[in-house]
């Protein structure tokens, strides 16, 4: 007899190709929650553009995971994982707009460093205005911000990195292990 999972158990899959659409949206409406807060609007184009969504999706060494609690797509990531260097990233990470608050996020991050405890580096990025992020990666995961980028002073790898309203920048995050 298999047991059934506990209540609130938080797991990774691998997106199909047939996911992808649902995931771009879910991730834009989650992200566009912290742009109209802070701006009041998202205008038209959204947040993250279309376009940043698919490169990363189809990045080299991009591994996109469904997060599931008790079966149910409620977020997802996408990772880019170097098996040589161990030195991995979180390049989008998301909790479904209806369902933030309720401790998805940091069961996803264990779920994330579980299945990949052979890091060394994890590193992330998030917009200066995005403070739930900034405290979820500081205080929940682990993170130090290692640095501060903006339009002038770029972060020499994300030389193509869009630039975000206000144009105030992003903060790089690492944590070491």
């Amino acid at each position: 007899m298999t047991p059934w999972p506990a209540p609130g158990l938080v797991t990774l899959d691998i997106a199909s190709e047939s996911d992808l659409p649902r995931f771009r949206e879910d991730l834009q409406d989650s992200f566009g929650i912290a742009v109209v807060e802070t701006f009041g609007s998202i205008g038209k184009r959204p947040i993250p553009p279309d376009e940043d969504v698919a490169a990363s999706l189809k990045a080299p060494n991009a591994v996109v995971h469904r997060i599931l609690e008790d079966g149910r797509w409620v977020g997802g990531a996408v990772l880019s994982i170097d098996a040589e260097t161990r030195h991995n990233s979180l390049d989008l990470f998301y909790v479904r707009a209806a369902e933030i608050g309720r401790g998805i996020g940091r069961k996803a991050w264990a779920a994330i460093e579980a299945a990949y405890s052979d890091t060394k580096v994890w590193t992330t990025h998030t917009p200066y205005f995005e403070k739930r992020n900034i405290h979820f990666y500081v205080n929940v995961c682990g993170f130090h911000i290692t640095a501060c980028h903006h339009a002038g002073q770029p972060d020499p790898h994300r030389p193509d990195e869009p630039h975000l309203p206000g144009d105030d920048g992003m903060f790089r995050f690492e944590k070491r292990f």
